[in-house]
């Protein structure tokens, strides 16, 4: 079995998120619905913990468009400070200006 980069893995688990977001809410207002008995509250629980860990949001990574790093992100930009600040020597971000680095 060939290794998979830590990039494609996060890529996967975008698209497994995007394929079961709509399940996993609708399971989330049920547990989290106080009016409902709690045998239905569990049953809820229960077909949660059935769906795959990948399909929860929080296991994706944001990563730099650039390179693949996952530290030192920028939201904004969607990349790393390495490649913000090679590419902002080179004059590629607009509206970047180097200062003093």
């Amino acid at each position: 079995m060939a290794k998979t980069s830590a990039v494609e893995k996060n890529k996967r688990r975008r698209k497994i998120v995007a394929n079961h977001a709509a399940k996993r809410a609708a399971l989330k207002a049920i547990i989290m619905n106080q009016s409902l008995s709690i045998e239905e509250r569990f049953k809820a629980t229960l077909k949660l913990a059935e769906l795959p860990r990948d399909g929860s949001k929080t296991r994706i990574r944001n990563r730099c468009e650039v390179t693949g790093r996952p530290r030192a992100f920028y939201r904004k930009l969607g990349m790393s400070r390495i490649a913000l600040r090679e590419l902002g020597n080179t004059g590629k971000v607009p509206g970047v200006v180097k200062s003093s680095w």
